[in-house]
């Protein structure tokens, strides 16, 4: 005759050592259930943060491949893809006067506008953060430019620089300057050019510089002036140091922007090429004449991947200028 043993209960029974506790054997839906729990604590991190590279892949990664795919190819606007041609578009690229001409047309305006613009950014963000009345108003003001759009500030700016009839023509007559050939020349129509830049991006980055100011520790500046530090001294000695990173984000940033300056030069005058002897040509407007202008888009597709490239280059000048700061400020 069989005996059968009654089932043992999640509480500690009589003999059972002190602390002794006995569990239940586990079951098939608790073994789910914790499985279902990790892979919440592991996965939802990642589904969180998925719509971002998503979009990402979508308008940005696939646009970039895709760009490569065509600069290797002859491609029309009619035909599509054509033969395979290798790295034969940027061998013919990097031959054209035109590609080189563009370059230095960009570098000039970029270094015109980027350095006077960080260091008018700094003052304005420097005055900023000091005890103004209607601080708030001054704050809205200096970013009122760049809600601007930039299609009509460069036509205002480029009757300002009219050649002719222009403002700023008129203005130099009355101090007996004879008047700039601001669209004939190249060095004027980059200063013009450039302006346009600086009073559209100045105010944005004074605010960027203003909400880094504010960060500062103000006991900083207390103990400068009980040690008789005077206004410039301690902008130099305090503020200066301290937005060390912030500069480099806003000098990178400018240069990124001033590499792919597009809307300004391409609005200066009524034909949008850069000039009759391409004086202000810039590599986006070289790239734009190569594609929408001569229909081939497979110099055009190399331009804009040599652009990507070179941006590339900053980027990584950016990271290696941050870690060696990075690494003074912990020594």
């Amino acid at each position: 005759m069989s005996v059968q043993t009654p089932a043992r209960t999640t509480g500690p029974l009589p003999g059972d050592a002190p602390g002794f506790v006995s569990r239940s054997p586990m079951t098939p839906r608790s073994g789910w259930r914790r499985r279902l729990t990790r892979l919440d604590e592991k996965g939802a991190p990642y589904a969180y943060v998925s719509p971002f590279f998503i979009l990402f892949g979508v308008v940005g990664l696939f646009p970039l491949l895709y760009t490569a795919w065509v600069s290797l190819h002859k491609w029309s606007l009619i035909g599509g893809q054509g033969d395979f041609v290798g790295l034969k578009n940027y061998a013919d690229v990097l031959s054209q006067p035109y590609f080189w001409n563009a370059l230095k047309n960009t570098v000039s305006i970029f270094l015109l506008s980027s350095v006077p613009q960080v260091i008018a950014a700094l003052l304005i963000a420097a005055a900023l953060d000091s005890g103004l009345r209607a601080r708030t108003f001054w704050r809205m003001g200096v970013l009122l430019p760049y809600v601007v759009a930039p299609v009509a500030v460069a036509l205002i700016f480029s009757d300002l620089f009219g050649d002719k009839f222009g403002l700023v023509n008129h203005l130099l007559g009355l101090v007996g300057i004879d008047p700039v050939q601001w669209h004939k020349e190249v060095l004027p129509s980059h200063v013009a050019i450039a302006t346009m830049v600086n009073f559209r991006w100045t105010g944005y980055n004074a605010l960027i510089f203003l909400a880094a100011m504010q960060a500062i520790p103000r006991d900083y500046y207390e103990a400068a002036m009980i040690d008789g530090a005077g206004r410039i001294r301690t902008f130099f000695s305090i503020t200066i140091p301290q937005l060390r990173a912030t500069i480099i984000f806003v000098v990178i940033t400018s240069t990124i922007g001033g590499l792919q300056i597009f809307d300004e030069p391409r609005m200066y005058d009524q034909y949008g090429l850069g000039g009759a002897d391409r004086q202000w040509q810039t590599l986006t407007l070289y790239l734009y004449q190569l594609g929408w202008t001569q229909k081939n888009f497979g110099r055009a597709a190399a331009v804009a991947w040599m652009l990507f490239l070179i941006v590339i280059v900053f980027a990584v000048v950016n990271f290696l200028v941050t870690r060696r700061i990075a690494s003074k400020g912990q020594r």
